[in-house]
């Protein structure tokens, strides 16, 4: 039996007091981090060679299901206001839908052949790289669909959360992250869960700075969508410029994003 399935350290859960109950699942989520980093040697592999992918044109795909499947979407979704990259530059795939975004969709990760036919649908070719994300690494619809890229030439990856799987088996770059027993036995939405969500985090944003997304700490390509961003962009000419707020917020304001302001300003500057 997996370790994300095998029975919680604790028991009599419905006994404990509110302050016991958080502060043991606060206990177990301790260790996440901690296996998290025992994966950095798989994580590395896995960015460098999403990065090379990408310099290339290519695209990040996730598939996946249920929690996973989510936990995907997510990141891809923050990708282009964080770091201004392109719709479509990471894409996030969840079994049975969109609509399995909200509600859970009976029986949809059981479909071997339906990730293959979703990415389809994006024309993936073999500069792309195509991760799975499957707390039990064996979900149908993930080995399926890493299986029949592989079959493609398209480069796999994977971060699950057991040794050993059948998904890690079909991925050219795996990421195993085993965090053990859940707090409320086979809840992956928990400790699971949250590995995956530090992984991703771990993926995409390395995967960003080394494609030049990010200048020194600051993200210069973030999209300026609401006040809270467009009052960071103007933080940020104010320090890396040494500007007064008016004089960076008219600059922000004329060129739309903080890199093309910091290099209008340098190239004025220089002449």
């Amino acid at each position: 039996m997996s370790t994300t399935e095998s029975a919680s350290n604790y028991n009599h859960l419905e006994r404990m007091s509110v302050q016991e109950l958080l502060e043991n699942i606060n206990r177990e989520d301790k260790t996440v981090p901690l296996a998290v980093e025992k994966a950095i040697p798989q994580l590395e592999k896995l960015v460098t060679a999403t990065v090379e992918l990408l310099q290339k044109g290519g695209r990040l795909f996730y598939i996946g299901a249920g929690t996973s499947g989510r936990l995907g979407i997510i990141d891809a979704s923050e990708c282009p206001p964080t770091f201004g990259v392109q719709q479509g530059m990471v894409v996030g795939l969840i079994a049975g839908g969109d609509s399995a975004i909200r509600e859970a969709v009976e029986f949809a990760e059981d479909d071997q052949h339906q990730a293959w036919k979703d990415l389809q649908k994006y024309r993936i070719t073999e500069n792309d790289i195509v991760v799975g994300i499957a707390a039990s690494g064996r979900t149908p619809y993930v080995i399926g669909g890493l299986e029949t890229c592989r079959k493609h030439g398209i480069a796999t990856g994977c971060i699950v959360c057991n040794t050993e799987s059948a998904i890690a088996a079909v991925s050219d770059y795996p990421v195993e992250v085993i965090t053990g027993p859940e707090f409320v036995t086979g809840s992956t939405r928990m400790k699971a869960g949250t590995a995956q969500k530090l992984a991703l985090n771990m993926l995409t944003t390395s995967t960003m700075i080394r494609l030049g997304r990010v200048q020194g700490n600051k993200m210069v390509d973030m999209q300026l969508s609401n006040e809270k961003l467009v009052g960071r962009g103007n933080r940020m000419l104010m320090e890396e410029l040494q500007l007064a707020k008016p004089e960076a917020a008219a600059l922000l304001q004329k060129y739309g994003s903080v890199r093309a302001a910091i290099e209008a300003f340098r190239k004025s500057d220089s002449v």
